[in-house]
């Protein structure tokens, strides 16, 4: 059931169990300090990043209270807060909404891209980064400024766009998935990507960035571009090693797409054993939501008004580079990436959001790192150079056993149950970096070294899957491998 008459997003279901994030918030009325200058902190905060919607009268367990137990008074101010405490005048509407009896109010909020708001009677300046509200400090208020200088690009009409070039398809899935009921153009225009004056439309860059079957043809360099390299470095002239490039060029959510597909059967793939079943899995070179997350995270924040400069994603036989034009967004930086975020591109990133491209954009870095950690791969590293922002993940295939003989396999499986919690370890260290000294194995298992040579020593022997790779007989650095069958 749609409860909203300005967003058709907002259903009961949506009030109630919809993750708080960037562009949403709710606030019950037995929580502490939901006083309206409370409200109008987290109000600021959103006017100065994406925007979104505040849901007063709805507690976290989703269950909807009602505000007409406020004395009329007390009702009264929270009507005015947005007059009261914010300055300057921000574009919020109020929303009052009526559930089986019980009223809320729902506070929509539109980004602005050029002005700062504070609080009118302390002059405090807050920004919304996820879920959360921060108070900013001076520094952080010169580095908003200068971003949102930025995001002007995104907002600026396309004069000369032609309306034929419109990937139809893909905004009537937009218009499903948000429940929206007008016309596609009415769409745009509701999602701040296009505007209406005098019975005539016109598209923003961001709405030919998302919806345009060519934006190259009016955006220079909109688009990605897949290169494989032969080795761990680029070379040139005679030593040229590039053996595969493949350019993508469409709308962004198309890119996202394709991308997804060719990457897939592209990347190699290598076997990780699941410890608690003892299984051999196979898995591509690096998790998909690690690279899939990089890129779509390169699409929403790169500075599109820096033309010219492609998004690259650079294959090498150990790594991944993944980079964009333009330097980290405000109050972002290399040390605070994992839990800070600020969209270059909010009407992009809103409308990918919307259409399930990504979950929560500032959880999209968190993933990188958690699915390389559980990946046991080397965790991801950001680098701001030369006016771009680059992600590169390392793969262990080119160190890696590529094969492990399938009679081994199928001796680990067979045998898992026999195997006690430090001989798994073992195995799955050696699988992982594929040689090992009996030092290693004993630091990685918490486990003394006599012990260590005991179990290797069965493998050896007893089940014949490891090999020794020294002909030394007292060599502590003689390293242990699976066996080559």
């Amino acid at each position: 059931m749609v409860v909203s008459q300005i967003n058709s997003q907002i259903t009961l279901n949506y009030l109630q169990t919809k993750v708080e994030n960037q562009y949403f918030e709710r606030k019950g009325l037995g929580e502490k300090e939901i006083v309206p200058s409370k409200i109008a902190n987290e109000l600021i905060g959103m006017l100065n990043s994406d925007g979104g919607v505040l849901a007063y009268g709805v507690a976290d367990n989703g269950a909807i209270e009602d505000l007409k137990t406020f004395t009329p008074e007390k009702l009264s101010n929270y009507r005015n807060l947005i007059h009261d405490f914010i300055e300057p005048f921000g574009n919020i509407e109020l929303e009052e909404v009526t559930i089986s009896g019980q009223l809320i109010f729902l506070f929509h909020v539109d980004q602005d891209i050029e002005r700062i708001y504070k609080r009118k009677d302390n002059e405090c300046i807050y920004l919304r980064i996820d879920d959360k509200n921060k108070l900013l400090d001076r520094d952080a208020v010169r580095r908003l400024e200068y971003d949102k200088q930025i995001r002007k690009f995104e907002d600026e009409l396309e004069p000369s766009f032609d309306f034929e070039d419109l990937d139809t398809k893909l905004l009537e899935r937009y218009k499903q998935k948000i429940n929206y009921k007008g016309s596609v153009l009415d769409l745009l225009v509701k999602r701040h990507l296009a505007i209406k004056k005098e019975g005539k439309y016109s598209i923003k860059k961001a709405g030919v960035l998302l919806f345009s079957i060519d934006p190259e043809k009016y955006i220079t360099s909109a688009s990605l571009r897949y290169v494989r390299y032969e080795g761990v470095e680029t070379k040139v002239g005679t030593e040229h090693n590039v053996v595969k490039d493949v350019r993508f060029e469409n709308n962004i959510p198309w890119i996202i797409g394709k991308v997804k597909e060719f990457l897939q059967v592209t990347l190699k793939d290598y076997y990780f054993l699941d410890l608690k079943t003892g299984r051999f899995n196979k898995v591509p070179e690096y998790p998909e939501e690690a690279w899939l997350e990089g890129i779509v995270n390169a699409l929403c924040h790169r500075s599109y008004n820096v033309q010219g400069n492609l998004i690259y994603i650079k294959h090498f036989d150990n790594r991944l580079e993944i980079s964009n034009s333009g330097p980290l967004p405000a109050q972002v930086n290399i040390e605070n990436i994992k839990t800070e975020r600020y969209s270059r591109n909010p009407r992009i990133a809103r409308a990918l959001e919307d259409m399930g491209f990504v979950r929560q954009l500032n959880e999209g870095v968190s993933r990188i790192y958690k699915s390389m950690e559980e990946s046991m791969l080397s965790m991801p590293e950001y680098i701001e150079k030369n006016g771009n922002v680059y992600l590169i993940l390392r793969n262990k295939v080119s160190d890696h056993t590529k094969t492990i003989p399938d009679a081994i396999i199928k001796h680990i499986q067979n045998n898992w149950s026999n195997y006690n919690e430090t001989q798994r370890k073992v195995l799955q260290f050696l699988l992982y970096n594929n040689k090992a000294t009996v030092a290693e194995l004993s630091e990685h298992t918490e486990i003394n070294e006599k012990t260590i040579k005991l179990y290797l020593k069965q493998f050896i022997e007893n089940e014949n899957i490891l090999d020794r790779l020294s002909d030394k007989v007292r060599d502590k650095n003689a390293k242990y491998a699976f066996r080559k069958v």
